[in-house]
C-alpha cells in the first residue's frame, strides 16, 4: 500500500512529493508520467484527456510495491488495496489564479481548477472513495517545510485532517460569478 499525494493542479504536490520521497526514501510513482508514457494523453484544445478506465486498468499492473504516488487523478485511478493514505493538498483558489496565469492557463481552464478547488471536487470524490484514508492539508500559508512536516506527521499517525472550505470564503466575498460561469 502507497502513500498519496493528490489535489488541483497548482497545490504543489510534486513539490512535496518530492520532499516526502527524499524523507521516506520511497520512490515516485507519477500518475500523470504512466498516462503520457502509455499513450494516453489526448489533446482537447487547451487541455489534455484521459482516459481514466484504461489508465487505472494500467495503474493495477504497474503499481505493485509500496511508493509514494503523486497525481490529482489519483482518486480516479487508484483502488482502495493500492492506498495506505491519501493526502489531498488544498490552496486558496484566489492563489491559483496567479499560478494559472503564469502556466499560460485559458480563462476556461482556470476557472475549471478553481472552481473544483472551491468545491472541493478531488477531496470530496477521494473520501467517497476511501473513506479515512483521505487527509486534507491546506498549503496557502504554509512554507514547504511546514507542509512536509504536516504530511509526515498525518503518514506517522500523529496529525489530522484539516477543514477546508473555499465556498465560504468566496461567497463571504460575493465572487461566485468570478469563478463560475452561470
Amino acid at each position: 500500500m502507497s502513500i498519496v499525494i493528490t489535489g488541483n493542479p497548482g497545490v504543489g504536490k510534486h513539490t512535496i512529493a518530492n520532499e516526502i520521497s527524499k524523507s521516506l526514501e520511497l520512490p515516485i510513482i507519477d500518475i500523470n508520467n504512466i498516462a503520457k508514457d502509455s499513450g494516453l494523453f489526448e489533446k482537447n484544445e487547451d487541455t489534455n484527456d484521459v482516459d481514466v478506465s484504461e489508465l487505472k486498468k494500467i495503474i493495477k499492473k504497474k503499481i505493485s510495491k509500496p511508493g509514494l504516488i503523486v497525481g490529482h487523478l489519483a482518486p480516479y485511478v487508484l483502488s482502495s488495496e493500492q492506498v495506505k493514505k491519501m493526502i489531498v493538498l488544498r490552496r486558496n483558489p484566489y492563489d491559483l489564479i496567479s499560478v494559472y496565469k503564469k502556466r499560460e492557463y485559458s480563462e476556461e481552464k482556470t476557472r475549471e481548477n478553481t472552481g473544483s478547488e472551491i468545491l472541493g471536487v478531488i477531496a470530496h470524490d477521494a473520501i467517497n472513495q476511501f473513506g479515512i484514508k483521505v487527509f486534507q492539508v491546506d498549503v496557502t500559508t504554509k512554507s514547504v517545510l511546514e507542509v512536509v512536516g504536516k504530511v509526515l506527521n498525518i503518514i506517522g499517525g500523529e496529525d489530522s485532517s484539516e477543514d477546508v472550505d473555499w465556498l465560504e470564503l468566496v461567497t463571504k466575498r460575493d465572487d461566485l460569478k468570478k469563478f463560475f460561469a452561470y
